[in-house]
């Protein structure tokens, strides 16, 4: 049986430690939430490939957190540069896509009209590729297809 208890609010708000040895550079969040992150993905992927196999490699060579952090603030930075681009340069078509995604659940298959548009600006204007890991040899992957089963309805 539960019982009841109050809750205990502390008079001095959390501050989270400073993680980063000291004598790091500061590197700021990427500062966006997960939708944009999942809308813009494949072309982090694409555009920031190098620095996240560094990364991985480093993380490789040792399970110390230190370890990697140079590896780390490049990777960050690298989201950063690209979600400012996509900003600049594609700002309408990404909201649309991301906003799409926030209200359907982050499912890609329901908002395939604005990613549609979003790749075409991406294709046009940034000149990055969209590769999806997995996708079968010898098929058009999902966002060339002409007449997918799923065109994002939008409710």
């Amino acid at each position: 049986m539960a019982t009841h208890r109050d809750a205990r609010f502390p008079s001095t708000p959390y501050i989270e430690p400073s993680l980063a040895p000291s004598g790091q550079p500061h590197v700021d969040e990427v500062g966006t939430t997960s939708a944009p992150l999942k809308s813009a993905a494949f072309f982090l992927g694409e555009h920031c490939k190098s620095y996240n196999e560094d990364f991985m490699l480093c993380k490789n060579e040792s399970r110390d957190p230190e370890h990697c952090l140079k590896e780390g603030r490049r990777v960050t930075r690298c989201a950063q540069d690209l979600i400012k681009k996509l900003s600049e340069n594609c700002g309408k078509e990404w909201e649309d896509h991301w906003q799409c995604l926030e209200r359907h659940n982050q499912e890609f298959y329901l908002c395939r009209k604005p990613e549609k548009t979003l790749n075409q600006c991406v294709f046009d204007k940034l000149k990055l590729a969209k590769k999806i890991p997995g996708s079968p040899e010898g098929q058009a992957p999902i966002h060339e297809k002409k007449n997918p089963i799923y065109t994002g309805v939008q409710r």
